[in-house]
């Protein structure tokens, strides 16, 4: 049931959940113009550098089986200090990294701290927000945070012009201590239970073998893996194919996110005039358009990849709101747990994206096109069948 408020507490929620929802988007974005430089500097490859990136995606997906389950028993403000505390641990093993093997290890830390910001706060709006207005309010959270992912390369490559690599994660540990000041100042909005990590447990169990519930978020999750292969290949398309200089990227790469952030705008205002679901299958007949264009612009330069690409990302970001809230729709309580398997199917799909894209493909970008083409067909043909479906 929705926590009780005031509209200006509300607000202030809001603004929290924008910040603990930036976590990943940060996290990932901000050190993606050094992704090449590293390369050189460590005599490491690609895919060696890149499982920086898996590494993250992967331990950040297993601790959102955790953080879940763990704030529906103690509460969410208790998980969400302890996961921030690991964050900017893990940042400082980032800083002083001497080699690729330390920063994969600093990476895995820190997606586990990362994973209690990003999962409680899509847990938290099931607990503040109520139906259409929790359907607004992730659509404003996705605007605002999406400035995260468009701002935060941009500050990475302007950092790497007059600063080391290493600086990256010293403003991310600030980051972190910026929003453990605001969960402190929060009021906790789901308090601890009295049932036992097993009851808890239990429930999430018999989520995760709820067969129609668990293929709704693999489904939702597919949507994303144009965006994730976008994200491990992007700094190696424009810098080392096109011949970009890391700066340069950085502007393209904000570009894409600015698209993004077009999406969710686009998506607040097509809530007031048609349902979720609707607005879902737009976004996925877009995400197919945009991918089959990428597809026949390949090689046509920076800008051939960044248009169809950015009209590709704008789609996702049309359907990404919605799609999250009819995932929470499908349970009435452990929002939690619900949160936490929406964003594990989510983030194991974007790590194996980053794996996959990674590969020695003779051309990324139409590799890329042609995982966004999959993608979107497998949802426009099955996600129509599987929606009108009895409720988990």
């Amino acid at each position: 049931m929705a926590m009780k408020s005031t509209p200006s507490s509300k607000i202030k929620t809001l603004l929290i959940l924008i910040l603990l929802a930036a976590f990943p988007p940060l996290s990932t974005a901000m050190y993606l113009p050094a992704l090449p430089t590293l390369t050189k500097v460590w005599g490491c490859t690609e895919a060696a550098i890149n499982l920086t990136l898996v590494g993250f995606f992967v331990s950040f997906s297993l601790a959102l089986l955790v953080h879940g389950p763990l704030s529906d028993r103690y509460g969410r403000k208790p998980v969400l200090m302890a996961g921030i505390s690991l964050y900017i641990l893990a940042c400082l093993v980032c800083y002083l990294s001497n080699g690729p093997n330390m920063l994969v290890a600093g990476r895995i830390l820190q997606g586990f701290g990362a994973a209690a910001a990003a999962t409680l706060a899509l847990a938290m709006t099931k607990d503040c927000f109520d139906g259409a207005e929790r359907e607004r309010a992730m659509a404003h959270m996705a605007v605002i945070g999406s400035l995260a992912p468009m701002l935060a390369p941009v500050l990475g490559g302007i950092m790497l012009s007059f600063a080391s690599w290493t600086a990256i994660f010293l403003s991310q540990a600030a980051l972190g201590v910026v929003s453990m000041w605001g969960v402190w100042k929060l009021k906790e909005p789901s308090p601890a239970t009295t049932r036992t990590l097993k009851e808890v447990f239990g429930s999430y169990l018999r989520l995760m073998c709820n067969l129609r519930f668990m293929t709704l978020c693999l489904l939702v999750a597919l949507g994303m893996t144009p965006l994730f292969c976008f994200t491990g290949g992007s700094s190696f398309i424009f810098i080392s194919h096109f011949g970009l200089s890391e700066q340069a990227y950085s502007f393209f790469f904000a570009f894409n996110a600015a698209a993004l952030m077009l999406g969710f705008w686009i998506c607040g205002l097509l809530l007031k005039h048609t349902s979720g679901f609707r607005i879902i299958m737009m976004g996925y007949i877009g995400i197919f358009v945009g991918a089959m264009v990428l597809a026949f612009c390949a090689n046509l330069g920076p800008w051939g990849m960044a248009l169809p690409m950015g009209f590709l990302t704008m789609s996702l970001g049309i359907s990404r709101p919605p799609s999250n809230n009819f995932l929470l729709e499908q349970v009435k309580s452990d929002a939690g747990s619900a949160a936490s398997l929406i964003m594990f199917t989510m983030f194991v799909s974007g790590a194996a994206a980053v794996w996959f894209i990674a590969l020695p493909w003779d051309n990324k970008i139409l590799t890329l096109a042609m995982v966004g083409v999959a993608a979107s067909v497998l949802v426009l043909i099955l996600l129509p069948w599987l929606g009108r479906s009895p409720q988990a």
